[in-house]
């Protein structure tokens, strides 16, 4: 098969949460488990640091891998979705897997994958383990996919255990409540590791205390530490990630890292991984600025950053997904605004037609646009060199515009 051959048909085998939603999502690590025993057990073979959280994960495991390559090693990078390329899911000091190693592995195990029916995560999770095991990479950034007790990447057992932030988000899947959404997360908590947690949350702390006791381990809470170091990621939200990232680095044993390293590997994420999608100035007069927060926290604090730019006119192109909950989401929108509302190219997209609908009822003026492209085009038309766009409301959005 060729490269889009391949990738057709691992799209094609199960469904695939990030396009079809709840349907694809599975009970269970029988199948990851199964099959790390077919590769024989690549993740025992390399040391890892496992990133999971409702918001920040990707931009934090991103700087912890930064850092850790300033420091001199050969760091892998698992993290998903992809914006453009499926091979940005796998990459190593920044380099992506290549399509010709993405392709082969794929051959070789075609028959256990269709004969076990894995899904479209499950595969790739055993391919990135694979792939970590084979280059003989010092350590892997290992970020979770959804929730945590019950992602495919929690078959590792981490150097490190990492929780960004507790929020209500894919609430038909892991809970209604913040402290249940904890407990899921707090799964990837395993015996005598250490846990940081980023934000320091008063309803879901308990959690996260009682399971580190039943783990036996040690926990510690970012938020409070008082460190001022800058990175390139733009955006103010990034400060509480590069805490995060920051504790997680000076909890790893085993590993030589100077304040320098920590220093520089802060101040050049984008350049070392590759990095996308997190407040990124996409061009100038008119600014415009694309960001992938998709759920109520996240979209809170751009939405509040949004306030502190500079500008005359805001133009606002935004698409979700249909399992959004737009009464939690909406209302944070500024109403003065001028609205694009599109639908992201994915089954698991919501309408523009529906999100216009409801948007209107809480205040969002706005046309209705048939593509992201066709959105951003007339965004591009109607703004002058004084205005603002920004781009967002789902990571599939972005997507489509980078």
């Amino acid at each position: 098969m060729t490269y889009k051959e391949t990738l057709d048909w691992m799209f094609a085998q199960l469904p695939m949460y990030q396009r079809e939603g709840k349907v694809a999502f599975k009970k269970d690590l029988a199948n990851t488990l199964a099959f790390s025993k077919e590769l024989d057990f690549p993740s025992q073979k390399f040391k890892s640091i496992h990133v999971g959280g409702t918001n920040g994960k990707g931009s934090t495991s991103h700087m912890i891998a930064s850092i850790l390559q300033e420091a001199g090693y050969k760091v892998g990078l698992y993290t998903s979705p992809h914006l453009k390329n499926f091979t940005e899911r796998i990459r190593i000091n920044g380099k992506e897997i290549s399509k010709q190693k993405v392709t082969s592995f794929i051959a070789a195990h075609k028959v256990f994958l269709q004969q076990q029916q894995l899904s479209f995560f499950e595969m790739t999770v055993g391919l990135a383990f694979d792939y970590f095991a084979s280059e003989n990479v010092d350590i892997a950034i290992v970020e979770v996919g959804l929730g945590g007790r019950l992602d495919s990447t929690n078959i590792i057992t981490p150097e490190v255990s990492v929780i960004t932030n507790i929020g209500l988000d894919h609430t038909d899947l892991l809970g209604d409540s913040l402290p249940e959404i904890a407990s899921e997360k707090a799964g990837i908590i395993k015996e005598k590791v250490a846990v940081v947690i980023g934000e320091e949350q008063d309803e879901v702390k308990q959690v996260f205390v009682e399971k580190a006791m039943h783990r036996n381990t040690t926990l510690h809470f970012a938020s409070s530490d008082m460190v001022n170091y800058q990175t390139d990621l733009l955006g103010v939200y990034q400060q509480k990630n590069t805490k995060t990232a920051v504790a997680a680095v000076k909890k790893l044993n085993g590993f030589v890292v100077s304040e320098e390293n920590i220093k520089q590997g802060l101040l050049n994420v984008v350049q070392n991984t590759n990095l996308k999608g997190r407040w990124q100035i996409l061009q100038d007069s008119p600014k415009v600025i694309c960001d992938t927060a998709h759920n109520k926290e996240g979209l809170e604090i751009v939405v509040n950053q949004l306030k502190k730019e500079i500008y005359k006119n805001l133009h606002i192109v935004i698409g979700v997904v249909s399992d959004k909950k737009l009464e939690n989401v909406l209302p944070m929108f500024p109403k003065e605004a001028t609205y694009y509302f599109c639908k992201p190219n994915i089954p698991r997209g919501l309408s523009e037609i529906e999100l216009q609908e409801k948007a209107v009822l809480f205040g969002l003026q706005g046309k209705k646009y048939s593509s992201v492209q066709k959105a951003l085009k007339s965004a591009l038309a109607n703004a002058n060199q004084q205005d603002m766009i920004y781009v967002g409301g789902s990571t599939f959005v972005v997507a489509e515009i980078i």
